[in-house]
């Protein structure tokens, strides 16, 4: 492997990739360090931390962060991180499946891909002005605290120059997740959400062993040998499950049409067609998260208002913990559904179909067109409800993990969910791409096995 690693340096053109990369990516930490103007630093530090404390708005809190590369923890000029241009890009993935003319946009190749990027870029403006705006006055009107914002700079004017400072660093995020694709290696803003869930593993890992320092390893104690081993061997029968299956395909046989041209005949292969077991990736745990978000804020909102109501005491309690029985079972259908939503918007069996028929290919037993939709219709809607299974397990193993070894949910947040499916599926694109380098110069790849 060490030499493999000498040998990706030893490109020119994808060390410079990967040293651009580099540089862009410490960048973005360093943005983490620039405190937002005219916010009281302190106090606002000591109010998060209580929220944090809070079972419910600790974990929703760590979730937000998490998928949006930012430090809710410190009012910096990435505080919003790069949640905007998810959702924007998001906002119009789903209106390019029922707006015709994205849809005729989609269809226009590079051009319309261009045009889509430039229509995202303006949401994301209008998302970030409205979010920022929004958590400023929330933080001047004492929503949090008692006003975190600066009293001789709490007014209209300098409300309005946060908001464009917390704006401006979105967008350079933004312009850093471009600049990684078009000039680094990898996906730029998956990189960013990556780098963020990882610059938690320090804090994270002291909160486990911070007990070990002052008890020590042995049996029976906070962070005794007993509770250590059996996480890391957890951790690592997670990390190669979230491996396999997201490499995991079903491959479809297909044949060509044999043809003759003169006096050769071509065509006759057979290939296959693969299809992704996991095909709806992590957004189906990501829309599962945030809609279970709203139940805590309604319910903790009633229960204010009506604290001697018993149910809604309960309802508060089961949706704010996030670890009831209620929660997870609603969190698992909802998976469900949302895999097969998403499947159902990125995989169109017709088209497939259709380019088949085209190329002159066809699937043995199975007629070309309609026959062949319908065949490969069937298949995706089986192999999603393993891919939509393995999800939902993952969703729920930090539950468990928490629960059963008794440690905090921000220790337990690494053995699954989101955080872990970004990472592994980020890492492993990386990979592949800095294998496409190599095989192009006839170098084994990172992930080829040894010649005997």
């Amino acid at each position: 492997m060490l030499s493999r690693l000498r040998t990706v340096f030893t490109i020119p053109e994808l060390r410079q990739k990967i040293y651009i990369t580099l540089i862009l990516l410490a960048v973005y930490r360093m943005g983490f360090s620039i405190p937002l103007p005219f916010i009281d630093q302190a106090q606002f530090a000591e109010t998060f931390k209580k929220m944090a404390s809070q079972q419910g708005m600790g974990q929703m809190l760590q979730a937000v962060a998490l998928l949006s590369a930012s430090q809710l923890g410190n009012a910096t000029i990435f505080g919003l991180g790069i949640m905007p241009y998810i959702s924007a890009s998001i906002i119009f993935q789903l209106l390019g499946q029922v707006y015709p003319p994205l849809e005729a946009l989609q269809k226009e190749g590079e051009t319309g891909r261009k045009k889509i990027n430039e229509y995202t870029r303006y949401a994301t403006v209008a998302i970030c002005l409205a979010q920022s705006y929004f958590w400023i006055r929330v933080l001047s009107g004492g929503g949090i605290g008692n006003g975190l914002v600066l009293e001789e700079y709490n007014t209209f004017f300098f409300h309005i120059v946060a908001t464009i400072t917390m704006t401006t660093g979105t967008l350079l995020l933004m312009w850093i997740g471009e600049q990684i694709d078009e000039y680094g290696i990898g996906n730029g803003i998956s990189l960013l959400i990556m780098a963020g869930i990882l610059a938690q593993m320090p804090s994270a890992g002291m909160e486990l062993l911070r007990p070990a320092m002052r008890s020590g390893i042995g049996l029976g104690t906070d962070a005794g040998i007993d509770k250590l081993l059996p996480l890391g061997v957890i951790f690592v029968a997670v990390v190669l499950g979230v491996i396999a299956i997201t490499q995991a395909t079903r491959r479809i046989p297909i044949q060509s049409a044999k043809h003759v041209r003169g006096r050769r005949v071509l065509g006759g292969q057979r290939q296959f067609l693969p299809l992704r077991v996991n095909q709806a990736g992590v957004m189906p745990i990501i829309f599962a998260s945030s809609l279970l978000m709203f139940p805590m804020f309604i319910f903790s909102w009633l229960s204010q208002q009506f604290p001697e109501n018993w149910f809604l005491a309960q309802a508060e309690g089961t949706f704010a913990g996030g670890r009831g029985l209620v929660y997870n079972l609603l969190n698992v259908a909802l998976i469900f559904f949302f895999c097969y939503f998403w499947t159902s918007i990125t995989f169109n069996p017709k088209d497939m179909a259709e380019n088949l028929k085209d190329y002159g290919s066809f699937v043995p037993g199975y007629r070309p067109g309609t026959h062949t939709e319908r065949y490969l219709d069937q298949v995706m809607t089986r192999i999603t409800y393993v891919g939509a299974g393995f999800l939902a397990l993952i969703a729920i193993i930090p539950t468990l993990v928490a629960m059963g070894m008794d440690i905090s949910f921000l220790v337990a947040s690494f053995y699954g969910g989101t955080g872990l499916l970004i990472v592994v599926s980020v890492a492993l694109d990386l990979v592949q791409k800095i294998d496409s380098h190599l095989v192009m110069r006839n170098k084994p790849g990172m992930l080829e096995s040894e010649e005997v």
